[in-house]
């Protein structure tokens, strides 16, 4: 029975990392992510057809690693879970197309993992890991959400950005600064020895916990486009650090805002803050604050489980399999897939 699975391999293959994990009754035993940044760095952002595939290329080898690292062969699997949406229709389509064979091979039951919930349940991974229910923000690339998480893995969304989300902000504005992809790491190191206070850029507050970072990056734009070619490019060699710490301090000040308003609101006292944008110094530390103030508890995955990984998607397959959730073979990528 699927209920009683020990032993899960979570396969990842959303955007462009290609990744693989295995978890031993809710332990992590390996973790493997083969990156394509490389690939893609000269392009200024995810290639959707060179992702795809660069993971047919790296999937079966990561594969190999993950479980050669847990000590363990393919017969010692219980279950196999992987990401089937959101993300590029292609990555998605590798990675799921690997993971049924897999499990078809070997007489295994496959699960599906929604990405989304990936990252939810990444603070499960080591501990400490939050009691039910738990309010979690989830900011990535692709989404900004809060969300409350209750047992039996029912989310119930109370906010999400109208427009871009946070992790795209971060980027689009880092393009706009003449920084590499990808921009938000980027902005967050310059903006370590910048001043948040160089340019008051917009905070845009909306009803009830929902964000929008759309006309924050206009501004960025607007504010830059003020300036003669020369001046600008005066202008981001000396300044270049204080209009990223500008900015990023906007973004913080947006989301902090409506965690802020969410905690006082719904009264949970635990919190979660999920995905690559949780890897942000200034976010991190701006929670942690506002935890203290609160007196609420702060759970933040370590840096490696912020970003896409494997990790997340093997744990959340391990809980559903103790909840008897098994996908059927007929699974199909669903790249807008939501929680």
């Amino acid at each position: 029975m699927i209920t009683e699975a020990r032993t899960i391999l979570g396969i990842e293959t959303s955007c462009d990392d290609t990744a693989a994990a295995v978890v031993v009754e809710g332990k992590l035993r390996s973790n493997v992510v083969a990156s394509q940044q490389a690939t893609h760095l000269r392009y200024g952002g995810v290639v959707p057809e060179l992702a795809s595939r660069d993971h047919q290329r790296r999937i079966v080898p990561v594969v190999r690693q993950a479980l050669q690292e847990a000590g363990l062969t393919p017969r010692d699997l219980d279950a196999v879970a992987v990401t089937y949406g959101p993300g590029l229709v292609g990555s998605l389509l590798v990675g799921l197309s690997f993971a049924k064979a897999f499990a078809l091979g070997l007489g295994r039951p496959l699960i599906g993992v929604n990405h989304l919930e990936g990252h939810i349940y990444s603070v499960f991974i080591e501990p400490p890991s939050p009691p039910f229910p738990y309010l979690c923000l989830i900011v990535s690339g692709g989404h900004t959400q809060l969300m409350r998480v209750d047992e039996g893995f029912r989310h119930t969304l109370l906010g999400r950005t109208r427009d871009d989300a946070a992790g795209e902000a971060f980027d689009k504005v880092a393009r706009l600064l003449g920084l590499g992809y990808p921009g938000g790491p980027e902005i967050d190191r310059l903006a370590r020895q910048g001043d948040p206070n160089f340019v008051a850029f917009p905070r845009p507050r909306l009803e009830g916990y929902d964000f929008s970072f759309s006309g924050l990056k206009t501004a960025v734009r607007y504010y830059l486009d003020q300036f003669s070619e020369a001046e600008r490019a005066r202008l981001l060699e000396q300044h270049r650090a204080d209009l990223c710490a500008s900015f990023q301090q906007a973004v913080v000040d947006v989301l902090i805002d409506s965690l802020r308003r969410a905690i006082q609101d719904t009264g949970l006292r635990h919190v979660a803050i999920v995905g690559g944008v949780s890897a942000n110094s200034a976010l991190r530390a701006a929670a942690q604050a506002l935890a203290e103030e609160l007196d609420v508890r702060l759970y933040i995955p370590p840096l490696a489980y912020c970003m896409d990984n494997a990790a997340m998607i093997a744990i959340t397959g391990y809980f559903k399999a103790r909840a008897g959730l098994e996908s059927p073979l007929t699974l199909a990528a669903v790249p807008a897939l939501t929680v």
